[in-house]
């Protein structure tokens, strides 16, 4: 019979769960009975160099809210010091790691530089920054975090990206964007490569168009009147709340059956199409199927029927 809540008892680290799907993911995760480590670089006392006021400790209240355990651990993910710190945490306080999310990025105040710019004329140390921010984080985490979360089998990796696999066949933005977007994809494949002979699992999931804080904050409108924006972007009526990528990565580490996924690239809406869950409003988007079709494709269709 099934629980409740069926991640009691298991233990998580959100990697980047300041806000967007982050702290949706941490939240659904402690929602669904995981004691959820979250981390970020910016808390109540300091803000990271993305500039935005959500804060780590906010998430820890809002997982708890929902019924979870959470705890707030500023932390750099570039700093190996400090990742080493909040896995030997999570270590004493727990003495293990079910599941991992590396969902570090924080470049989108770079990835802003414009589509179109060459790679010649983007300055060098932007680049590499994005880089920095969604690879080599994400590389450092998964080097300190993996001895523990390996020790018992049956772990889960989830590597967050922006788009699927066949999506970021194409070119995405500019030359660093792309590969900052694409090399998660590759992370949860060789990790799978990796992780199958200790009995664990990695996948990559991506949520779709995301009314994440900023992009509600771009459009000037709230999570209630976000509709509104459709009139400014018509394609915005295929966006998704981050609590739908959120339900994503639970029902995910819910599955017992969950190998079957390991080394794929997956989205949020067709996560939602094989586990049933939807997003607030009842609806279950599929952005990127919309995206290939409607926006790129033309085939005439709406957002509503891809919803």
């Amino acid at each position: 019979m099934e629980t409740e809540k069926p991640l009691t008892g298991r233990i998580a680290l959100v990697a980047g769960a300041t806000r967007g799907a982050g702290r949706a993911i941490a939240v659904q995760l402690g929602a669904a009975g995981a004691t959820v480590y979250a981390t970020g670089r910016t808390t109540r006392e300091q803000r990271s160099e993305v500039g935005r006021a959500e804060t780590i400790e906010e998430t820890a209240e809002l997982i708890g809210a929902a019924g979870g355990t959470g705890f707030a651990v500023p932390t750099d993910h570039l700093v190996e010091e400090q990742v080493r710190a909040l896995v030997e945490r999570i270590d004493r306080e727990q003495g293990r790691l079910d599941i991992l999310v590396n969902n570090i990025w924080g470049g989108d105040h770079l990835a802003g530089i414009g589509e179109g710019n060459r790679m010649w004329e983007i300055r060098l140390d932007d680049g590499l920054r994005m880089l920095e921010l969604g690879v080599r984080s994400h590389i450092v985490t998964s080097s300190v975090a993996l001895p523990l979360l390996v020790r018992a089998r049956g772990g889960l990796v989830v590597e967050v990206t922006d788009g699927t696999a066949e999506f970021n066949r194409d070119y995405r933005e500019n030359f660093y964007f792309d590969l900052a977007k694409n090399a998660p994809i590759r992370m949860a494949s060789d990790l799978a490569h990796d992780l199958k002979s200790v009995g664990s699992t990695a996948v990559c999931v991506t949520p779709g168009f995301l009314r994440s804080e900023a992009m509600l904050d771009h459009f000037g409108v709230t999570e209630v009147t976000w509709r509104d924006a459709i009139a400014k972007d018509p394609h915005f009526a295929i966006a998704e709340s981050p609590v739908f990528v959120g339900r994503a990565v639970a029902a995910v580490a819910a599955d017992a059956d969950r190998d079957r996924w390991n080394g794929q690239s997956l989205s949020s809406g067709q996560l939602a199409a094989e586990y049933g869950f939807t997003d607030t409003d009842g609806s279950r988007p599929d952005a990127w199927r919309y995206i290939t079709d409607v926006a790129l494709g033309g085939s005439g269709g709406s957002a509503e029927d891809y919803r």
